[in-house]
């Protein structure tokens, strides 16, 4: 009798087991989404930050009075740059997250001052060039939109998981942090930069 409690012990030892490696493997698997999913959002930014330089080089010729203005965004755009890296490094990271949105933030305000100034200078908005930058510019704003989204989805995704129980037992046995959000600070930020010319 003493031999089938033992092996009833035994059994329910090893459905326990593997229960924590199914929820162990479902919360790498979420973790590798949101990753991946934030990798996304890198490629876009990294391809703004590529095309504001040009922005900027073919605004200079025509605003040699808006120098302050023109080095204000590449300034944003090198923090911005940055901040993009450390959580390329580390996504989902909260005070990384915290520090992307907040030099976002800041980028989208010194473009948008550049594209406002810009308005008053009629020979850069009939430029060819500012012209298709424009629209590079605007179709990576809608691209970075839908990558953050599909990041905000896959981190909510793994959250969730992750603080369900029983699978919070084995999440906080094996470290599984919280990933953090890619969230804007101000609600008017929310919306891209205006780039009509």
């Amino acid at each position: 009798m003493g031999w089938i409690v033992g092996l009833v012990f035994l059994g329910l030892l090893v459905l326990l087991v593997l229960y924590a490696i199914s929820v162990y493997n479902g919360l790498v698997t979420l973790r590798n989404r949101y990753k991946n999913a934030f990798a996304q959002i890198d490629v876009q930014l990294k391809r703004r930050y590529d095309l504001i330089p040009n922005l900027v080089e073919v605004a200079k010729g025509y605003m040699k009075h808006e120098q302050e203005t023109l080095q204000n965004v590449i300034e944003a755009r090198n923090k911005a740059f940055s901040a993009g890296q450390s959580a390329a490094a580390n996504p989902g990271d909260p005070s990384t997250m915290k520090n992307l949105a907040s030099a976002e933030a800041n980028l989208n305000g010194a473009l948008g001052r550049l594209l406002m100034i810009a308005e008053s200078y009629p020979d850069l908005k009939a430029n060819q060039n500012m012209m298709a930058l424009q629209e590079e510019l605007t179709a990576t704003e809608n691209k970075v939109s839908f990558a953050r989204q599909g990041f905000n989805d896959a981190v909510t995704g793994y959250n969730t998981a992750r603080e369900q129980f029983p699978a919070v037992v084995v999440a906080n046995m094996f470290a599984f942090a919280p990933a953090q959000l890619l969230e804007l600070e101000n609600p008017k930020e929310r919306d891209a930069p205006k780039v009509q010319f």
